[in-house]
């Protein structure tokens, strides 16, 4: 049984998204709810949680500062529910560490089944053999990533960016195929997200950042470092 943490201050909101949820998964998750952001940050340190369903424009404290904050001490799955379709919103919240974008409005099997890939990941429950090219290793399994022997710590998109190019390695992963995986067919979602992926996930890597290769006008490819 799973517990999410939805700091929401529209009341509607947080009623059919718990109804849904807890319908869904037939009584498997349960939702705990807070109307302002001082009241979610503090559900939050008390209890243990596996997601929050985080809005952006909330009283007392926005979600942008609940994410900062929470990023701190927790790796827990956050999902921004939001109105803010700004791209540059969106670049924000994920440089805070936040691991999906959700926009309202937003079919709630789409949110449903997003937060639920999020936290399998997240507790390792789907078992497939490890990725590994050089010294970078990723275990999807655990979740944990390997660079030059050192554990490193990836955001869901980070992540999930780093399997493709691993699943892919030598082979070139245009930015359409990663835009078309990691957020479907959202035509407001701009090439320019990926390569603020792509370059926190090289900064994340170290030394391993040049196995990491732009490709002109085609995208990614992920090759062993030579010497």
């Amino acid at each position: 049984m799973y517990c999410i943490l939805l700091i929401e201050d529209d009341p509607d909101i947080r009623e059919v998204i718990t109804d849904y949820f807890t319908a869904k998964s037939e009584g498997q998750i349960s939702v705990d709810t807070a109307s302002d952001g001082e009241e979610g940050l503090t559900l939050s340190y008390e209890n243990t949680y596996d997601a929050l369903l985080l809005d952006v424009m909330l009283p007392e404290m926005d979600g942008f500062e609940i994410c900062r904050e929470l990023r701190r001490e927790s790796d827990v799955p956050i999902v921004f529910i939001t109105a803010l379709a700004a791209q540059r919103d969106m670049l924000k919240g994920y440089a805070l560490g936040c691991d999906d974008y959700v926009v309202k409005p937003f079919p709630l099997p789409v949110l449903y089944e997003k937060l639920n890939a999020l936290i399998k990941r997240s507790k390792g429950l789907v078992r497939t053999p490890m990725l590994t090219l050089g010294s970078v290793s990723l275990d999807p399994n655990s979740g944990r990533v390997y660079s030059m022997g050192e554990e490193i710590f990836l955001t869901a998109k980070e992540y999930s960016i780093l399997k493709i190019l691993l699943e892919n390695k030598n082979r070139i992963v245009s930015r359409e195929k990663l835009l078309l995986s990691l957020w479907g067919y959202d035509s407001d979602i701009s090439e320019r997200i990926i390569d603020t992926h792509i370059k926190n996930l090289r900064r994340a890597l170290g030394e391993n950042a040049s196995m990491i290769r732009t490709v002109r006008m085609r995208g990614y490819i992920m090759e062993e470092k030579n010497g």
